[in-house]
């Protein structure tokens, strides 16, 4: 009696078990459905306005024709800028809350800040980067006052991810570096580090998925209308996300530009995905330089 009781319960969760991940494979599937109908989407209406002359030469009549090679060329000097800034500051951030600091008030109080940071609405960003790089720093409207407030906008995702990377390493490497006499820095620098390389790579592509779209910020520091392209870093810049907002938003004929807008779409798209591949492609290498070691 107990033998076929037991067979029954053990027959039931199985079946609670495949319900479940039935459950979870379609809402899977359901999220990757709906990433290719938009991508689908955005390839169907702008895959027409895509040419090498749309890619390599300047916009004409107020964006609303011509090539968006500016943008692009803008919008990898502030991906490219903003990482610079955020990503080592982040990761330098994370080793001390994790490997330094002392659980305490003052580290729960920096880290809820933290947290509460990630979640501003990104047009307060805009509005400190004006107030404070802009104008109190005397910088401009320029590619490094974009860059930095974009900085600022992606340091809290960076900080975060370092720092569960860094705790997700077993206490027992340091332990083992500590037995060998190595010091703290070199534990970190030689153990600890290497083993979070690929988490922390995570945050690298999670900050460069989220400056790459962001107009709100740009809109108000360094991104203008201009047929030049940048020499300095104290020069103003176009930046495809502000080259999308003004095809949407303005003009006296949007559905005529309307192609070339899903075109720069596109292209952001494309230009996300390669840096994110290029990324990936960090993570494995440090990954098998982890598993080899």
């Amino acid at each position: 009696m107990s033998l076929n009781m037991n067979e029954k319960i053990a027959r039931s969760k199985r079946r609670s078990e495949m319900f479940a991940f039935g459950i979870f494979r379609a809402l899977s599937f359901l999220v990757v459905a709906i990433l290719f109908v938009i991508l689908g989407f955005i390839i169907i209406k702008g895959g027409s306005a895509i040419s090498w002359k749309f890619l390599t030469t300047m916009p004409t009549d107020g964006m609303t024709g011509g090539g968006i090679l500016p943008a692009i060329i803008g919008t990898f000097c502030l991906v490219g800028g903003s990482i610079l800034f955020s990503f080592p500051i982040g990761v330098l951030a994370g080793i001390y809350m994790n490997e330094y600091a002392k659980d305490g008030p003052l580290v729960r109080f920096i880290r809820m800040m933290t947290n509460n940071l990630a979640g501003i609405p990104s047009i307060v960003f805009g509005l400190f980067g004006v107030s404070f790089f802009v104008i109190t720093c005397g910088m401009g409207d320029s590619i490094i006052a974009g860059s930095l407030t974009l900085g600022i906008l992606t340091l809290p995702v960076v900080i975060r991810t370092t720092e569960e990377a860094l705790k997700a390493v077993d206490n027992s490497f340091r332990q083992g570096s500590y037995a060998l006499g190595a010091t703290k820095i070199q534990t970190i620098r030689k153990v600890v580090l290497p083993i979070s390389y690929p988490n922390i790579i995570t945050g690298l592509i999670l900050s460069i998925g989220r400056v790459s779209g962001e107009v709100a910020p740009i809109l108000f520091i360094v991104a203008y209308f201009t047929t030049k392209l940048p020499t300095s870093v104290k020069d103003q810049v176009m930046a495809l996300p502000y080259h999308l907002y003004v095809l949407a938003t303005s003009g006296t004929n949007i559905e005529k530009t309307r192609p070339i807008a899903y075109g720069t779409a596109l292209v952001l798209i494309a230009i996300v995905l390669i840096m994110n591949l290029l990324a990936n492609a960090l993570r494995r290498y440090f990954g098998k330089k982890v598993k080899m070691n």
